[in-house]
């Protein structure tokens, strides 16, 4: 089908150039750890706006450009999301004393990342990017026109983005409460669109610590199979 189209360019390198800048890429992204303890010194706002820049311009069905990024740093604003947050986590851990939403075996295997139902962060740390998968709309966003392959795309956008933020020395958080539909009415977003997560940004607090399986990761033989 005849459509107008620009000449695709990247830089001219040699292969050993492209391994250097791939593995110069890989130990740096290496390095990235989710953060649980922030720091409440100010970040940027022009930090957050280029790397939701860069998370928008992430590959997605149709380029319909599926997402929308709900940024808060009110004080006010951050409260009652952490209140309502902590609300469902409560639940979901069961410690006011009715049954877990989540199962034994959750349960265990978030132990040895040592989460549960207090999450201060969300409070403490200068951004929450809210992030919500826009199923209607298209590029137009006429909240009519059929969007597809919506969560892949929100969810290599939210790669990009937590990437863009480590490159610049941010450090994030990705808090996703269940259910999270308080989110929409706290941002002021249209029915059509579904929070999928908010992305806590920040500097981390003075002797912040990661938990030890955290750095456990898969080799390449066991997540990688060439064919």
């Amino acid at each position: 089908m005849p459509h107008e189209t620009v000449p695709y360019a990247l830089p001219p390198l040699s292969d050993a150039e492209r391994l250097i800048k791939a593995t110069a890429m890989r130990e740096k992204l290496a390095g990235r750890r989710t953060c649980r303890y922030f720091s409440d010194a100010p970040v940027p706002r022009e930090v957050i706006e280029q790397a939701i820049l860069a998370a928008g311009s992430a590959p997605n069905g149709a380029n319909h450009q599926p997402w929308h990024f709900a940024v808060v740093s009110s004080p006010d604003k951050k409260k009652a999301i952490r209140e309502a947050a902590e609300e469902e986590e409560r639940r979901f851990y069961g410690v006011d004393g009715d049954k877990p939403k989540a199962s034994e075996e959750w349960l265990e295997a978030l132990a040895p990342i040592g989460t549960d139902p207090d999450k201060p962060f969300l409070e403490t740390a200068p951004w929450l990017i809210v992030v919500f998968a826009q199923r209607k709309g298209g590029i137009e966003e006429d909240g009519k026109t059929q969007n597809y392959y919506v969560n892949e795309s929100v969810g290599i956008a939210c790669g990009m983005l937590i990437a863009t933020l480590h490159e610049a020395g941010v450090a994030t958080l990705t808090h996703t409460p269940s259910p999270m539909g308080f989110l929409r009415e706290l941002c002021g977003r249209p029915e059509h669109e579904k929070p999928l997560m908010i992305v806590v940004a920040g500097l981390p607090a003075e002797g912040a610590t990661v938990p030890i399986h955290a750095i456990r990761k898969k080799p390449l033989s066991q997540i990688a199979s060439w064919l």
